[in-house]
């Protein structure tokens, strides 16, 4: 009775860890912001944006994906070669290309379109 028990109560918190793991409106505005600022090439206004919205560049930026391109690609499509020089260091391409090109981007990936 007890492992039954165990068993449902493991079931049903898995179910609401990936209910809790999309992305909220307030979060999706703001990363829409830190794209958006992106497009500029200004590192003030790109580092205000960050700063406003909290963003931790360790946590976001290799996760973000802007209009279906990592964050760097998306900067660099752009022109913003200031701002895609700065946040170099935090993207790993490799892995998120390769989930944008199979098309497997799941909840452990922040994908925004504007």
């Amino acid at each position: 009775m007890e492992k039954g028990i165990a068993i449902i109560g493991l079931g049903l918190s898995a179910f609401t860890f990936s209910a809790s793991a999309a992305i909220s409106p307030t979060m999706e505005t703001s990363l829409i912001a830190v794209c958006k600022a992106a497009t500029k090439d200004n590192v003030i206004q790109f580092n205000r944006t960050l700063k406003q919205h909290r963003i931790n560049k360790d946590l976001i930026f290799p996760k973000l994906v802007c209009n279906g391109q990592s964050f760097h690609d998306f900067a660099l499509t752009h022109g913003a070669n200031k701002v895609a020089k700065k946040i170099a260091n935090y993207t790993t391409d490799v892995e998120l290309n390769q989930a944008i090109a199979m098309n497997k981007l799941d909840d452990n990936y922040y994908s925004v379109t504007f």
